[in-house]
């Protein structure tokens, strides 16, 4: 092993012993070089700026306002369960039919599209995808990943050599970025399950509703060239942590 690829992987080891956190309700061990309150001053600004230039849905009247008020409370619910790290929650209703997504920033700044309303049918549906999206926030997946990438960058200009700069950001793509993507998505996917178990929607529709996913298609890449697992491993996953999911959301049930 060369000298400066031994300085390199001593590098890389101290800064990830040096930054290392643990996931909320995972218990996983994750690298991040930022702080909370970083994440909060990001996710705030960045929240602000975006939702400034989409159409923000504000009535509590007709239909719109009826899923208004049902994506506000279960966003209280799940952020009363969620495991305190000092988010201030919020979100936001976006008028867009054609975009079936959510989304949450740092700091538990969510926002949810009309277009995934249809999938999601009521306010279990919204607990599956809002619980996913608290999840990657809880977990800090945005700065892990900005952190990562920022390590691996600098280890490569280390390298000092043009051919093993390009070979090692190649084996990086592949070999940790897109799986690490993957595995952000089904960790999200398992905090998720957790809490909307805790705030009392039934866990087993997380199942039906990424199945109705899957049906929509999507005609992507294969999962090995994705950042996001294929719909069946998630739901296999879901399954295999279905018992633990359920016990708490029948333990809340009335005897």
């Amino acid at each position: 092993m060369s000298n400066t690829l031994s300085k390199v992987l001593v590098l890389a080891l101290l800064v990830a012993l040096a930054a290392c956190q643990t996931t909320p309700i995972t218990g996983k061990y994750a690298f991040n070089v930022f702080s909370e309150e970083e994440d909060c001053q990001m996710g705030t600004e960045a929240y602000g700026q975006f939702t400034a230039e989409s159409t923000v849905i504000t009535t509590n009247l007709g239909s719109d306002g009826q899923w208004k008020k049902t994506v506000e409370q279960v966003m209280a619910d799940l952020a009363a369960v969620a495991e305190d790290q000092g988010f201030d929650y919020e979100v936001k209703l976006l008028d867009e039919d054609g975009t079936v997504n959510a989304w949450c920033l740092p700091c538990g700044k969510m926002a949810v599209y009309t277009g995934i309303l249809p999938v999601c049918q009521d306010a279990n549906g919204l607990a599956v995808v809002m619980g996913h999206e608290i999840g990657h926030a809880i977990a800090r997946h945005g700065t892990q990943r900005m952190s990562t990438d920022s390590l691996a960058q600098t280890a490569l200009e280390l390298l000092g050599n043009d051919d093993y700069e390009t070979a090692g950001a190649l084996i990086y793509q592949y070999a940790a970025a897109l799986p690490f993507g993957r595995a952000h998505e089904l960790e999200a996917d398992h905090i998720g399950l957790i809490l909307m178990a805790r705030a009392g929607y039934d866990p087993r529709e997380a199942v039906n509703f990424w199945t109705r996913m899957d049906a929509l298609g999507s005609g992507g890449s294969p999962e090995w060239l994705s950042t996001h697992p294929s719909h069946s491993s998630r739901i296999d996953q879901i399954q295999d942590l279905m018992p633990e999911a359920l016990a708490i959301y029948e333990s809340l049930q009335p005897k």
